[in-house]
């Protein structure tokens, strides 16, 4: 077959060739770069669990499950509410330290700790001595002694403060995990904070909700 006289037309077919070439090649490499891939639950923050909605989670997800303080392996809620001898609304549900999703009885890891130390001076019966009438009480603020425990002890954040001061100061902004808990005390009255609540007790062992936290670790209910 007899080549073509003109090299010029050669010359053009194989420029055609090579822009063709260039742009199949630009559409390949190019086509997928304007999707932006969706972000990872991780990298916006975590995974997101609505905490009040907890008990009501599929019931064949597993999560963390947590038995007088250890963790025993992965479970269901309902199975790992039987291995603590609980109902399934009586364990905490979030995340733990690790980013998982994790059950745990109520304070499980962190249970009341001894109640502050009462200054009781022993002293003697006073002489008798003529009685005057005492002074009328100065009318004080309604307020009691704010306390928090920390790892070393209680520690007095105020002498004198109302009780939703008192858990504001101790807990606005604060957030614990499954089976955790924070202290403090209100007067006579011990304070916990729970995930999505504080509690109170009179008794230092038995409690009941106080007020309900949001998901800002926030308490609406008392401002």
């Amino acid at each position: 077959m007899a080549l073509p006289k003109d090299n010029r037309v050669i010359i053009v077919v194989g420029a055609g060739l090579v822009i063709i070439a260039a742009v199949v090649l630009a559409l390949i490499f190019t086509g997928g770069g304007d999707k932006t891939p969706e972000d990872s639950p991780a990298s916006k923050g975590g995974l997101v669990v609505n905490l009040a909605d907890a008990p009501s989670l599929e019931p064949t997800r597993e999560l963390r499950c947590f038995v007088d303080g250890q963790f025993v392996g992965m479970a269901t809620l309902a199975v790992c509410a039987q291995r603590n001898g609980l109902a399934t609304d009586a364990l905490d549900v979030g995340l733990d330290a690790t980013g998982a999703l994790a059950a745990a009885p109520t304070a499980a890891f962190a249970p009341p700790p001894e109640l502050p130390a009462v200054e009781m001076a022993e002293t003697a019966p006073p002489a008798y001595v003529e009685q005057s009438p005492a002074p009328r009480p100065t009318p004080v603020a309604n307020g009691s002694p704010c306390l928090r425990h920390s790892g070393s002890g209680w520690r007095t954040l105020s002498s004198n403060m109302s009780l939703n001061a008192c858990v504001q100061a101790l807990y606005a902004g604060t957030c614990v995990g499954p089976g955790d808990a924070q202290y403090g005390r209100w007067g006579d009255t011990t304070l916990r904070l729970v995930p999505r609540r504080v509690e109170q007790s009179g008794d230092n062992s038995r409690f009941r909700t106080l007020a309900e936290q949001d998901r800002n670790c926030q308490f609406p209910g008392m401002n």
